[in-house]
């Protein structure tokens, strides 16, 4: 017991009991959900020791661990330090009434069975089980992602806006340069092709004017695409 609960915050030694003992009841309805399917061991076996099971574990959740509860919470009160058992018990007396009268708008009540039985009392534990489940789920469904983002979430400081602000007059210049070498090199095939292919007559002549030069468009733009770098460069700096 020492060595399991070694590195255990808790240091009372009922506590830990409590906690083994359900744990060990709590595997060992699971195997009895296996040996049920599977067909191991007599019926009437299997029927003891989940009738067995059932009553211990009922016999914990109903009624030690809610005392215990009551008991330490009761112990840490220093006006009540004198009659704590007492108080313990109006504490585990006041949980017995919420806990019944919490089944009442649910139909799991019977004449075939009596007030303390086990079917009243597994009805009991299933919905408030089930439904603090649920409650449970949701909440850390909804909690984790929100308390755990953060770090996946990077920090953008102003000397990373400033960084990529660079970068992009950086490929704005690229893109400009390029532009200027493209637009020098259709003025030069024009120029070129204007030489051998010089328009003569008087319908040469009006095509000539009438025609839009190649690579004006892109020359446009190119001063465009100047001014507009310049004009950022002067308000970011």
């Amino acid at each position: 017991m020492r060595k399991l609960f070694k590195d255990y915050e808790v240091r009372q030694y009922v506590v830990q009991v409590i906690f083994s003992v359900t744990f060990a009841f709590s595997c060992t309805m699971f195997e009895l959900i296996i040996f049920e399917i599977l067909g191991v061991l007599n019926s009437s076996s299997r029927y003891f020791h989940w009738k067995l099971n059932l009553c211990v574990i009922l016999l914990i959740l109903v009624f030690m661990v809610p005392f215990y509860i009551g008991y330490f919470v009761v112990s840490n009160i220093r006006l009540l330090h004198r009659q704590k058992l007492l108080f313990a018990c109006v504490v585990w007396l006041t949980f017995m009434y919420f806990f019944w009268k919490l089944g009442d708008p649910f139909p799991i009540l019977s004449p075939k069975h009596g007030i303390l039985s086990i079917e009243q009392l597994i009805s009991r534990v299933g919905v408030i089980g089930v439904t603090l489940m649920a409650l449970l789920s949701g909440f850390g469904a909804v909690n984790c992602p929100y308390t755990y983002m953060s770090y996946f979430l990077r920090n953008v400081t102003d000397a990373d806006i400033l960084a990529l602000e660079r970068r992009l007059l950086q490929t704005m210049d690229m893109i400009v340069s390029k532009k200027k070498r493209i637009a020098v090199a259709h003025r030069t095939m024009f120029q070129r092709g204007e030489v051998h292919n010089r328009p003569t007559g008087f319908w040469g002549m009006i095509k000539s004017v009438t025609t839009s030069v190649p690579g004006s468009e892109s020359i446009l733009h190119l001063l465009a695409g100047t001014c507009l770098g310049r004009w950022i460069k002067l308000s970011l700096f």
